[in-house]
């Protein structure tokens, strides 16, 4: 179905007017308390940053606010003695289960050894011995032989530091509704009623906020949820994180996950999970939050019109509670970056994540200055709204977190840096005595030059992560990439001359890449291997409100196919009226992959994070980077 959102009046500051909020000393009500959640997902190497954002916009507005990463609190859990001992113990009670008879034998053979190495093995990957190859790498095998023996009791299940397989399909409600309940397939249940819920049930917080950015984290998002509902614990659930806000029209057709969550918010988040705070702490309305969808408890009506009070609303016929209201409250304005806050991130366990130094994350912008790529789905459908931070305000964020948590690397998590940003940012920095490193992610603009490289180099710039994509002309053109191959070729050069790791994004299938196509971009990276030191390369994903989803036509895309099963889905197969199909996307993706030269010591390349701070290390030693195409035994030509 289409949700309309109503016209709302937004509110255009930083801070919510607290004044009607009841004093507890006067009326007895509570001071608004948040407990916000981080579901596992990938490697814990930093913090991710949607919790330390939302918790210091809600702090200033006098809200008490708990955040709790649970991406490192499971991996931490998981990886330890106590914990796969009795993996071990559950395995021999099951005799394995589904899990396949050869590797269930080699984890009761390895797993005890294994686990008196764990803790060895994770204090080592957070000190400067990750930085050792030879130990480095011995102590990141056992980490990832620990996870594979945890995950075999729960097979096919599977936790990696790639991130979380799910038993079924994350994108399919009915897997979902079964799954967050399912003892035989779900890690995270025991878990989080050991880690978790007590303290759920100590702070009686008024709202338990679960950020959700990716698909991979609703299965251990929506867990949490069940556990809360299930033990009867008093406080309302919400949802919410990029995910969910490309969800937020099928969220009203899946009315059965209501029975989970209390409501969802969508887009920005940080007024209305404020709003949504005061309005649970006092008993009020939900009705005027921004931002909201939420089951108002009432019951719809089939004469519904759909809109109810600047809301619009569905009736759910399949919920489990018979019909009731799904309201969609209006849309906010998106709040501006620099009206917010520093990122806050008292409270999280800085000194558990799993890399050789502290990495903070930070936000230079909110949105993407450029926003027209055609595979890109910025904005999730809605016009694309840009706002950065000066230069000046950035470097006094960086300032305040070295400062304060003695952090020396920030790893900017936006979709790309101004140039602007980071000519003027580099001249700050240059004339700081601190040495804070960073890097972040840029595109390929004619006014990078040799330079603003140099400059941003000697302002701490460690790493960039460039989005190649295609180094096809005609591709480039089709998917409206706005990048020219001479500057591609140029920036990569003067880039590495300039003593910063080049990171590069490339994938195969874009709608008509024709295999000719996908060879001039294999030939384009050979042609400057020596100044490419690191790639995530992938097939074309169909994503939900990307340009290529909304206007298939005008891309070369036949049909999209939409699986009914998959109510959730954000991904699409596709057929195309011309070039490479799905299949020979991957075919050709999979040849690339298996040419690739092996590195000796992989674990410097596992995540951004990794190589951001091994870069950052080469060039603290005067140390060259070693190229990615390149055979480490052999030098380039």
């Amino acid at each position: 179905m289409k949700i309309e959102l109503a016209e709302i009046t937004p509110h255009s500051g930083a801070h919510y007017n607290l004044g009607a909020l009841p004093d507890r000393r006067e009326t007895g009500s509570a001071r608004p308390k948040v407990m916000l959640l981080f579901p596992p997902n990938w490697t814990p190497t930093m913090p991710h940053l949607a919790l330390p954002t939302l918790t210091a916009y809600l702090r200033q507005n006098r809200v008490a606010v708990i955040q709790r990463d649970l991406n490192v609190e499971v991996f931490d859990e998981i990886l330890s003695r106590r914990y796969l001992n009795a993996t071990l113990s559950r395995l021999r009670r099951m005799k394995g289960g589904r899990a396949s008879p050869e590797r269930v034998r080699w984890a009761l053979q390895a797993g005890p050894r294994l686990a008196k190495r764990v803790a060895q093995a994770k204090a080592a990957i957070r000190s400067r011995a990750f930085y050792d190859g030879p130990i480095g790498l011995e102590r990141m095998r056992t980490l990832l032989d620990c996870l594979e023996i945890a995950s075999l009791p729960f097979y096919p299940a599977h936790l990696h530091l790639q991130g979380y397989e799910a038993a079924g399909p994350s994108d399919n409600s009915r897997f979902l509704l079964h799954g967050v309940r399912d003892e035989r397939h779900n890690m995270f249940l025991d878990i989080y009623r050991r880690i978790l819920l007590p303290d759920i049930v100590r702070e009686q917080p008024h709202v338990v906020g679960i950020s959700i950015p990716s698909m991979a984290q609703m299965l251990p998002g929506l867990t949490v949820a069940h556990l809360i509902k299930e033990s009867g614990i008093d406080c309302h659930v919400t949802v919410g994180g990029p995910h969910i806000s490309m969800l937020r029209a099928q969220l009203s057709d899946a009315p059965a996950l209501f029975d989970l969550i209390d409501s969802a918010v969508v887009f920005d988040g940080e007024l209305p999970l404020l709003q949504l705070a005061v309005a649970v702490a006092a008993g009020e309305s939900l009705a005027a939050i921004p931002n909201l969808i939420y089951r108002d408890g009432s019951l719809a009506t089939d004469s519904s019109d759909g809109h109810d009070n600047g809301s619009s609303s569905s009736p759910s016929p399949t919920s489990s509670e018979s019909k009731v209201r799904i309201r969609v409250n209006a849309r906010k304005e998106p709040e501006k970056i620099a009206n917010l806050p520093l990122p806050d991130f008292d409270g999280l366990p800085l000194d558990r994540y799993l890399a050789p130094e502290l990495a903070l994350p930070l936000l230079t912008a909110r949105g993407c200055y450029f926003g027209k790529c055609a595979f890109c789905n910025v904005g999730y459908g809605e016009p694309e709204s840009f706002s950065q931070l000066r230069a000046q305000q950035l470097a006094d964020q960086m300032l305040a977190l070295h400062e304060k948590h003695g952090v020396r690397h920030i790893f900017f998590a936006d979709e790309a840096v101004t140039p602007r940003n980071l000519r003027d940012l580099s001249k700050i920095m240059r004339q700081r005595p601190e040495e804070l490193h960073w890097g972040g992610c840029v595109r390929f603009e004619k006014v990078i030059s040799a330079q603003l490289l140099q400059e941003m180099q000697a302002g701490g710039c460690r790493m960039i992560l460039f989005g190649l994509e295609s180094a096809s002309a005609a591709i480039i053109d089709h998917m409206i990439k706005g990048t020219q191959l001479p500057h591609m070729s140029r920036i990569l050069q003067e880039s590495a001359a300039a003593g910063i790791w080049n990171h590069t994004f490339f994938f195969f299938g874009f709608p008509g890449e024709t295999i000719e196509n996908a060879q001039e971009t294999v030939n384009f990276l050979y042609d400057h291997k020596p100044y490419i030191h690191s790639a995530a390369m992938g097939t074309f994903l169909m994503e939900r409100d990307s340009p290529a989803h909304k206007y298939p036509e005008s891309f070369g895309v036949k049909r999209i196919i939409e699986d009914p099963t998959r109510d959730l889905a954000i991904y699409f197969d596709f057929e195309v009226q011309a070039g490479m199909s799905e299949q020979m996307a991957e075919m050709v993706h999979d040849r690339f992959l298996e040419s690739l030269p092996p590195k000796r010591f992989a674990q410097f390349y596992i995540s951004d994070v990794y190589r951001f701070l091994y870069a950052s290390h080469l060039r603290e030693r005067h140390l060259p980077h070693p190229p990615w195409l390149v055979p480490e035994a052999r030098a380039v030509q």
